[in-house]
């Protein structure tokens, strides 16, 4: 009897044990970052490209220069070398002020948008473009395409650019008075050249897109679940700095200002708890396994500031995995730490 109990008991823990492991492998890996994952890099923009290469391009705290590291993982940027692509002139026009390059790929070309002052007057800052026609962005020769040039022809930066349905957009960022800055939309004619009309789909409404500075500013776009979403930083980029969230139906009118929908409330800002403060100017990618989306800021590790907050270099660039709701809406979980 003993016998035939142990041998009972032996069979039942081999088939419990293979039903665990089973269990065990059914279950999706938790996708973690090691946070911060590059230090001093703030405005960050991961682009994943086809063969599945992370490429990270972000604002150098000198201000004075463009830079892109690559690894195959994006836990991999955090020891990856950077390679200098682009410094600013010496005079007139991307002279100074280099801030928020962003990398895209369309039209057989790689594109970088960024903003820059003139070496003479540093807040005359406007929008341009690189090109590079190489497969790899780290290689290749990149050409000076020009100032993207707007209406207003004012305190201009943050470009980001998408298509949607055959057609391509630029979102910026721009001053209108008498606010700092609002966020523009319109349809682009070429990778430099705007056309049609240039529409203002958010400014700063609420307090707390109003603390030190009046902004809306480095927008982001995301499209999922029947619906564009674009977030965006607001206030000054001290501790105040957090995310706001703009929403469209992917079948409305782009251009339709009235059609935009904006969050009261900030989706994402300082947590003290977890030692994150001003949280903002994000990007959007997508995880390893090619369908965890990941979105990816930058932050401080402290709230006091000494002098001027722009002259702090310590906004790190760090990952979290973006979470969904039910009805389909991003869930930045600002309570939960990264």
């Amino acid at each position: 009897m003993k016998i035939k109990k142990y041998l009972t008991l032996m069979a039942f823990a081999l088939v419990f044990g293979v039903f665990t492991q089973s269990c065990n492998e059914a279950q999706p890996k938790e996708i973690t970052f090691e946070n911060p994952l590059v230090f001093q890099r703030a405005d960050p923009w991961v682009h994943k490209a086809e063969d599945g290469t992370y490429y990270l391009i972000a604002t150098a705290p000198e201000y004075d220069r463009i830079e892109i590291s690559s690894a195959s993982t994006i836990n991999g940027l955090k020891d990856a070398e950077a390679k200098v692509i682009w410094r600013k002139h010496n005079e007139g026009p991307m002279g100074n002020h280099i801030w928020a390059p962003e990398l895209h790929r369309f039209d057989g070309k790689w594109h970088i948008y960024f903003a820059a002052g003139t070496a003479e007057e540093r807040w005359k800052i406007r929008m341009h473009v690189l090109s590079n026609t190489s497969a790899n962005p780290m290689e290749g020769e990149w050409v000076e395409e020009g100032q993207i040039m707007t209406e207003r022809d004012d305190f201009a930066l943050d470009a980001t650019t998408f298509e949607h349905k055959g057609q391509r957009y630029l979102i910026w960022t721009e001053r209108a008075k008498p606010y700092n800055t609002g966020l523009l939309i319109a349809k682009m004619k070429d990778a430099v050249t705007l056309e049609g009309p240039q529409v203002v789909i958010t400014e700063p409404e609420y307090e707390w897109e109003k603390i030190g500075h009046q902004v809306n500013e480095g927008p982001a776009v995301l499209k999922r679940n029947g619906k564009i979403f674009v977030s965006y930083s607001a206030s000054a980029t001290d501790h105040n700095y957090c995310l706001g969230l703009l929403w469209i139906d992917e079948d409305a009118d782009l251009l339709d200002a009235a059609s935009w929908n904006k969050s009261s409330e900030p989706v994402f800002a300082t947590h003290e708890g977890f030692k994150r403060f001003g949280p903002g100017h994000n990007s959007f990618t997508v995880a390893e396994d090619g369908k965890t989306d990941v979105m990816i800021y930058h932050a401080r590790e402290y709230k006091e500031i000494q002098g001027e907050p722009l002259r702090d270099p310590n906004r790190h660039t760090r990952a979290r995995v973006l979470h969904w709701t039910e009805d389909g809406f991003p869930d930045f979980r600002n309570d939960v730490n990264d």
